[in-house]
């Protein structure tokens, strides 16, 4: 074994390792804000939900993107017990070579800031803001379990 090979394992080791913590961390981001949202209860509201309305179409709308912010607004709903459903998008389009990239969990829903801004009794303080106070926590957390 030559030196180059161990630089070369040793790189490979670190590379491996930065691409899990990165992954974790995104995905904890992404389940983070998934779970902190309203999913809409019309039976609160003073007043009658618009027709058509259907509660989890803000929670669904949780989108990834690598390198760009998601641009629209989803179809459909995620009612499922802990957001499961945006939660598997959002593993399912997550890439395994994660470090080195910029991430973006985004919903562009109208109503999110208003969100955001306390108007669900279901989400008094937002999500996102709550999350960017969790952030720390969650890399630390992460850095742990990969033993780095």
């Amino acid at each position: 074994m030559s030196f180059s090979d161990d630089l070369a394992r040793f790189a490979a080791k670190c590379e491996k390792r930065a691409n899990t913590i990165v992954r974790k961390v995104v995905l904890d981001v992404g389940v983070s804000v998934v779970l902190k949202s309203p999913v809409g209860d019309a039976s609160y509201w003073k007043h009658p939900p618009p027709p058509g309305y259907v509660g989890g179409h803000f929670r669904w709308n949780w989108q990834y993107g690598e390198g760009t912010s998601p641009s629209g607004v989803k179809d459909g709903v995620d009612t499922s017990t802990g957001g499961s459903l945006t939660i598997g998008a959002i593993v399912q389009e997550l890439p395994q070579q994660a470090a080195g990239k910029i991430h973006y969990i985004s919903n562009n829903t109208v109503y999110g800031p208003r969100l955001e801004d306390g108007w669900s009794r279901q989400a008094p303080h937002g999500m996102v803001g709550l999350t960017v106070v969790e952030f720390q926590g969650m890399v630390a957390a992460a850095l742990g379990e990969a033993g780095a």
